[in-house]
């Protein structure tokens, strides 16, 4: 006999315009919770490796898209929190630890591809991320060198590895050498990759460590152009095909509208605080952008250009700043 019950269907939600599975609600609660303190960032970064590892990360949701609007969104709110003045003597005083680091990490770079009989572009990217500003930076440069997918991907998750490693260690270890709130804040604008990775170990340390390593870190991230018109002229790739990232004039802008209307100082704080949670839901998306696949398909030699160019560029950085950064 056949049976009359209908088929049960699974139940389904809509978040903007998409359906989605109810085994789906979980990354979005904890996304949610991510808005709260009770979860810091490197929490964050773990609970989305471990929701992508056990496949709860919602495959309709363009994860990259998603952390790009929120990470400049929170970067953007940033801005109402920091001081013109400081602003301007953060980057003034850093201008040459930047310059500095970003051609010793490029040039060194080369020198370590070539040692390690690594490709040349992949060794660029993992370098170039290095050097300026992680992942952004990457997707920069790897259009202007006409670098194919598999080469991006390597670079990226070399560095997405290396950033989660740097939440958790560098705010350690700046405790452990005592390290002032500034200059703990230039030296993870300076060592760390990403801009979502320098924010989150600054912000752990202390709000003047997270106010100067994005000043910092924004300074060094507008070397993008430049680098990628160089490594365009390099590898003779297409300069056309350079992507700007946009929020740091935004950001900029931020900084000179709350110094000029200060009337809505109670209003800017609520905007900062509330930038600082957005950026540990960036933190949690990336998370659950990282698999056990994309780690193993780094493979061992990008892996280790990565940490190479991370310890010389980091020590380095360490050792000038505990010398001559209060």
């Amino acid at each position: 006999m056949s049976s009359n019950k209908p088929s049960r269907k699974p139940h389904t939600f809509q978040f903007r315009g998409k359906q989605f599975q109810a085994s789906d609600s979980l990354f979005f609660i904890i996304a949610l919770l991510c808005l709260l303190p009770i979860i810091s960032s490197p929490v964050a970064l773990i609970l989305g490796f471990t929701l992508a590892s056990f496949g709860f990360v919602p495959t309709k949701l363009n994860i990259a898209a998603a952390t790009k609007k929120l990470l400049a969104y929170s970067i953007i709110g940033l801005g109402f929190g920091i001081h013109l003045d400081q602003a301007i003597a953060a980057s003034t005083q850093g201008f040459g630890l930047i310059v500095g680091s970003i051609f010793f990490t490029l040039t060194f770079g080369w020198f370590l591809t070539k040692a390690l009989r690594l490709d040349q572009k992949t060794g660029h990217l993992i370098a170039s991320g290095t050097a300026i500003c992680g992942g952004s930076a990457i997707a920069a440069v790897a259009p202007a060198i006409n670098a194919r997918d598999d080469q991006t991907s390597l670079a990226l998750a070399t560095v997405f590895v290396l950033n989660s490693i740097a939440l958790f260690i560098f705010p350690a270890i700046g405790h452990l050498l005592e390290m002032s709130q500034h200059a703990f804040g230039t030296w993870a604008a300076i060592a760390i990759h990403d801009t979502s990775s320098v924010v989150g170990a600054a912000g752990a340390y202390g709000d003047e460590a997270l106010r100067t390593a994005t000043t910092i870190k924004l300074a060094r991230a507008l070397w993008i152009v430049p680098i990628a018109f160089l490594s365009a002229l390099l590898f003779k790739g297409d300069n056309k095909k350079i992507s700007i990232p946009y929020f740091i004039l935004f950001y900029c802008l931020a900084i000179v509208f709350a110094h000029f209307v200060p009337s809505l100082e109670s209003i800017y704080s609520h905007i900062f605080v509330a930038s600082k949670r957005l950026l540990v839901v960036c933190l949690f998306l990336i998370g659950s952008g990282i698999t056990i696949q994309k780690l193993r398909a780094s493979g061992v030699k990008p892996l280790l250009l990565g940490v190479l160019l991370w310890v010389a560029i980091g020590m380095g950085s360490l050792s000038y700043i505990l010398l001559n950064v209060a």
